[in-house]
């Protein structure tokens, strides 16, 4: 194979240890214990402190039970609970299951059954949502925290009256079934001895979508997870063990934020500033504040800065790379970051089958504008003409297939699903492409339907379904509209059935007693029918043409 253009000082490729991924918090912990491993509304948390939170955690979690090989899901935003838990969880050589904290009812229920979870444990705004799904599940155990309980003193006794204020409050759900952390945790031994794990040993079920919305659980393996870090961190070799400092703005939950904000983070010994909700405003305090060297996002939170009034008033001259993902970084949003910061602002690619992390544009001359990147080290991709895997010449567009030792072991439960994207050893990823003659990869379209609104996969079918079952609607479809914030917009296209008076608001409203809201549509277009086949396809290519026009 041909060696590529990478920045000076990456490799070609990289040697994986057979080590389980608790591998880099515990070396971490053994180099830099008096280092802050996490900040979070003005506490700071050592690396030293996080292992003694972990072991209290993974003897919490073995007092109710939990074994090697068990479920655990974990339901948070991003705060220290959400990181002790996923380490605990690990340690023990138990798997994490994370869920997003924006599914309703119904998505949790079927996330928690495919998974077949024992054990969750769930920030306490999200408590009631699990408790009313709890016999319809596995779950025996639930532990609920509040984000509260790691804030200093004066903040964490006015927080819970800025929920109230916000008619946000939430009782923890009383019942044989319910632990709280803090009590949990204050009674718990600092003394744990972790469980014997090894690289092929599944670490995590992370899940994703597909075509058919149907969602499918990622088996990622301890080395498929510590592989996609190292060659983070191989990636930016500029970076310096035990003086970095990341702003965490990407959800630990995507595997986007767990990779690149997380364990990239725990493999360089860095400070991690956690934020649990983005907002421009805020974003740029913190990375004032605690000089913020690496900030992983999506496009639409470097264009909410760009955008903001206070953007040139602030510092943040102390960012040094931003890696973005989840959708197309446009040239300007990219030229007008660097020029606000000074720091290197540069797109990558990958999906959640590959821990997610495929490919990335060199740091030091910051790649070409609307490529992707290179594959990272270790990782092959080819353009494939066919399921053959017949390489397509340089300009040529086919299908991006990948790989590398982060590509997962397969679907969870679903041997046939993993069966069409795992062939021959390659990952076959459904997106079309061509790539240059330097080994640059450029995306064309997605053979899939998803959508990427701000950073979130949205699966059409999934709301199309949801749509059919509001009373009134005759036919539905949903597609993504270009979106210069969100990168595309969730719009609905729907036929009512004669006679119906249904509002576009009575749509949202049931959607969003359905679906989280990032999947709800932002518009819904009333249409006399949508263009189809002539076997009664609907033609999403000239519907999304007719809407573009309709504005």
């Amino acid at each position: 194979m041909k060696s590529l253009p990478y920045d000076s000082g990456v490799p070609q490729t990289i040697e994986i240890p057979d080590k389980p991924l608790t591998s880099l918090l515990i070396e971490a912990v053994a180099k830099y214990p008096d280092n802050v491993a996490m900040s979070f509304f003005g506490t700071s948390i050592t690396y030293r402190q996080f292992d003694v939170f972990v072991k209290k955690a993974m003897n919490v979690l073995r007092g109710l039970g939990v074994k090697k090989g068990d479920m655990v899901a974990v339901m948070s935003p991003n705060c220290p609970q959400a990181l002790i838990a996923y380490q605990a969880i690990l340690r023990i050589g138990a798997v994490v299951t994370q869920t997003n904290p924006l599914y309703v009812e119904r998505e949790i229920e079927a996330q928690f059954n495919d998974a077949g979870a024992k054990v969750a444990i769930v920030l306490n705004l999200f408590a009631p949502r699990v408790a009313n799904i709890l016999g319809k599940t596995k779950l025996e155990k639930v532990i609920v925290f509040r984000l509260e309980e790691y804030m200093p003193t004066l903040l964490s006794l006015l927080f819970p009256v800025k929920l109230w204020l916000e008619g946000r409050s939430a009782k923890t759900p009383k019942g044989e079934a319910f632990l709280d952390w803090r009590e949990s945790m204050e009674k718990a031994s600092e003394t744990a001895e972790p469980e014997s794990v090894d690289g092929g040993d599944v670490a995590l079920i992370q899940y994703t979508g597909g075509t058919t919305g149907v969602a499918k659980g990622v088996t990622l393996t301890h080395r498929n997870a510590l592989a996609n870090a190292l060659q983070g961190r191989a990636w930016f070799a500029d970076a310096v063990e035990g003086r970095e400092v990341f702003l965490l703005a990407l959800p630990v939950f995507h595997a986007f934020g767990m990779t690149a904000g997380m364990n990239l983070a725990l493999s360089l010994s860095a400070k991690i500033v956690l934020v649990p909700k983005f907002d421009a405003d805020t974003v740029m305090k913190l990375i004032e504040k605690h000089r913020v060297t690496m900030f992983p996002g999506v496009p639409a939170m470097y264009v909410a800065i760009n955008n903001h009034p206070k953007a040139a008033k602030r510092d943040i001259s102390s960012i040094k790379y931003c890696l973005s993902g989840a959708a197309a970084l446009s040239t300007e949003v990219k030229r007008k970051f660097e020029e606000l910061t000074g720091g290197r602002l540069v797109e990558g690619y990958g999906l959640t089958e590959a821990s997610p992390v495929t490919h990335g544009n060199p740091l030091a001359s910051g790649g070409k504008p609307g490529s992707i990147g290179l594959p990272i080290p270790g990782t092959t991709c080819i353009i494939a003409r066919n399921e053959d895997a017949e390489e397509a010449s340089p300009g040529e567009i086919g299908e991006v297939i990948l790989s590398g030792p982060q590509v997962m072991a397969g679907y969870h439960n679903k041997p046939e699903e993993t069966a069409k994207v795992l062939k021959n050893g390659w990952l076959f990823t459904g997106d079309l492409g061509y790539m240059d003659d330097e080994g640059y990869v450029f995306l064309m379209d997605r053979k899939k339907e998803m959508i990427i609104s701000g950073g979130c996969n949205v699966y059409p079918k999934e709301v199309e379904d949801v749509l059919f079952s509001c009373p009134g609607v005759k036919e539905a479809a949903v597609v993504g509209m270009d979106d210069s914030y969100l990168g595309e917009r969730v719009v609905a296209a729907v036929v009512l059935q004669e006679g119906a008076n249904v509002t576009e608001k009575d749509i949202q409203e049931h959607c969003r007693k359905n679906v989280a809201s990032f999947k709800i549509p932002k518009k819904v277009y009333f249409r006399p029918s949508l263009p189809k086949t002539v076997i009664g396809k609907v033609l999403k290519r000239v519907l999304k043409e007719e809407l573009g026009k309709a504005g």
